[in-house]
């Protein structure tokens, strides 16, 4: 069996929760985003291709 003050802190908790869950949420109309607009291709068309690898500066 548990304490009463153990009970009472479930209780409070589970209340708690339970509000939280029941407080209305705001919902703005917005508009979907463009998925195709945000995209880039990993390289345009005819551009170079830059060197890439490891550079290795002593201190």
């Amino acid at each position: 069996m548990l304490d009463p003050w153990i009970i009472e802190q479930i209780r409070r908790r589970e209340s708690e929760e339970r509000r939280r869950r029941e407080q209305p949420v705001l919902e703005l109309p917005l508009p979907e985003p463009d998925p195709d607009a945000y995209e880039r291709p990993v390289s345009w068309p005819g551009e170079p291709q830059p060197e890439r690898g490891v550079v290795i500066i002593g201190m």
